[in-house]
C-alpha cells in the first residue's frame, strides 16, 4: 500500500505539511459558502452590501501583501507565523456563530471578521511558499503542486456539499465552526514540521519593493501576473454576486447550491489528476496557456442558466467542472514555475508583489460588481465578468511562457 503512495507522501514532513493544508482548505470551502448565505439568509444582505463583505475580506491582500512579504523574508521562522496566523483565524471565525447563538450577529461583525481574516491569510500565505519549497525537492515540485492543489480540489468537491448541508441542518453561521476546527488542525500539522528553512534576507536599501522589481523584469512572470489579475478582477466580479443571483433569480436552495457546485468541482480532481500527464506530453508552459484558457470560459454558462431547475443545475455543474479543471492546471503549473524560477532570499517579496498585482483586484472585482449589480442588474453583470475574464489570454499568448517545456534548474 505504501508504493502505491505518491513518493512525497512517505516523507513525514511533507505528509504532515500536506494533511494540515487539505483539513484547512476544506474549511474555506465551507466558509466560502456558509458566509455569504449568513449575510444572505440571516441579515438579508442586498447586493451592495455584500459587495462590501467581499471587498472587506480581500481589501487585505491590496493593503498588505507587499509589507507582508517584505517582513516575513526577514524572518527565520516563517512556520511560527502561519500557525500564528492560524490560531488566530480560529478566534475570528469562531465569533461569527457564538455572536449568532447570542443573538448579536451584525453584518458590521461579518465585515471586520473578514477584513481581520483576510489579513492573517495574507501573513499566512506570504510566508506558505518558502515552506513549500523548503520541504518539497526541486526534481518534485510538480508533483509537490499536484497534491496540494489536488487537495484544493478535493475540498471544492466536498466543501460546498458539507457547507450547503449544514446551513439546511443547522444554520448558515453555525456551519462556521467546521472552518474554525480546520484552522485548529492546520496549526497543530504546522507545529510537527520542521523543515530547514532558508536564511532570513538583509533589509536594505529597496528591500519593500525588491520582489516588484524582480517580477517586472522577468518577462514571464511579467506576462502571466497580468493574466492573473485580469482573471482575478472579473472572476471576483462573478462570485461577489453569484451566491445572491442563484439564490433569488434561480430559486436555487442552499442544498442545491452545494450539491451543484461540489459536484462540478470534480472537474478540479479531474485536472489535478492530469496535469502531470500534460506537463510531460505538451510542457509546462503550454499547460498554463490551456489552464488559462480553460478557467474563464465554461463560467460564460451561468449568465446564460434559464429554465427547468434540473436545466440551470446541469448547466452550473458543466460551468464549475470546466473551470475548475482550468483553475487547478494553471494553479499547478505557475505553482511549479515560479517555484523554480524565483530566488529564495526574494520568495516571499515576489509573492507579496503578485497578491499585491493580482489578488489586489479582488476587492476593486467585488466593488465594481456591487456597482454594476445595482446599475443594469444582476445577470447582465455576470455576463460582463465571465466575459472579461477571457480577456487574460492576451497577456500571455504573446510572452516567452508558450515556448517553455521544462521547469529551469534552480
Amino acid at each position: 500500500m505504501r508504493r502505491r503512495l505518491p513518493a512525497l507522501l512517505n516523507d513525514r514532513p511533507f505528509r504532515r505539511y500536506w494533511a494540515g493544508q487539505s483539513v484547512s482548505l476544506l474549511g474555506d470551502q465551507i466558509s466560502l459558502i456558509a458566509i455569504p448565505l449568513t449575510a444572505v439568509l440571516v441579515l438579508h444582505a442586498d447586493a451592495a452590501e455584500m459587495s462590501r463583505l467581499a471587498t472587506a475580506g480581500l481589501l487585505p491582500a491590496l493593503l498588505f501583501s507587499l509589507p507582508a512579504g517584505a517582513w516575513a523574508d526577514t524572518r527565520t521562522h516563517r512556520r511560527r507565523v502561519m500557525i500564528c496566523a492560524d490560531l488566530g483565524r480560529v478566534v475570528l471565525v469562531g465569533s461569527v456563530p457564538l455572536a449568532y447563538a447570542l443573538d448579536a450577529l451584525t453584518l458590521t461583525q461579518l465585515y471586520v471578521v473578514a477584513f481581520a481574516t483576510g489579513t492573517l491569510t495574507v501573513l499566512f500565505d506570504v510566508c506558505n511558499t518558502t515552506l513549500f519549497v523548503a520541504l518539497t525537492p526541486d526534481d518534485r515540485f510538480i508533483e509537490g503542486s499536484t497534491l496540494v492543489h489536488g487537495s484544493r480540489s478535493m475540498s471544492s468537491v466536498a466543501g460546498p456539499s458539507i457547507g450547503g448541508a449544514l446551513v439546511q441542518l443547522l444554520a448558515a453561521p453555525l456551519a462556521l465552526v467546521a472552518d474554525a476546527l480546520t484552522y485548529l488542525t492546520s496549526a497543530g500539522f504546522l507545529a510537527r514540521v520542521a523543515p530547514a528553512e532558508p536564511p532570513p534576507a538583509t533589509r536594505t536599501k529597496g528591500h519593500l519593493t525588491a520582489g516588484l522589481r524582480w517580477m517586472l523584469r522577468s518577462e514571464v512572470l511579467r506576462a502571466t501576473f497580468a493574466a492573473s489579475a485580469t482573471v482575478q478582477f472579473f472572476n471576483f466580479m462573478f462570485h461577489t454576486l453569484f451566491v445572491l443571483y442563484a439564490t433569488t433569480e434561480l430559486g436555487l436552495s442552499a442544498g442545491a447550491l452545494g450539491a451543484a457546485l461540489g459536484v462540478g468541482a470534480v472537474g478540479g480532481l479531474i485536472g489535478a489528476m492530469l496535469t502531470g500527464r500534460i506537463v510531460s506530453r505538451i510542457g509546462v508552459g503550454p499547460a498554463a496557456i490551456l489552464g488559462y484558457a480553460l478557467f474563464p470560459t465554461p463560467l460564460l454558462l451561468v449568465p446564460l442558466a434559464d429554465g427547468p431547475t434540473e436545466l440551470v443545475l446541469t448547466l452550473l455543474f458543466l460551468a464549475e467542472f470546466g473551470s475548475c479543471a482550468g483553475a487547478m492546471i494553471v494553479d499547478i503549473a505557475l505553482n511549479s514555475l515560479e517555484a523554480a524560477i524565483i530566488p529564495d532570499a526574494l520568495r516571499s517579496r515576489v509573492l507579496g508583489a503578485f497578491r499585491t498585482v493580482a489578488h489586489g483586484m479582488r476587492p476593486l472585482g467585488a466593488l465594481t460588481a456591487g456597482v454594476l449589480g445595482t446599475a443594469i442588474g444582476l445577470r447582465a453583470t455576470l455576463w460582463v465578468a465571465t466575459s472579461g475574464a477571457v480577456l487574460c489570454l492576451l497577456w500571455v499568448l504573446p510572452s516567452p511562457l508558450p515556448r517553455i517545456r521544462a521547469l529551469p534548474t534552480r
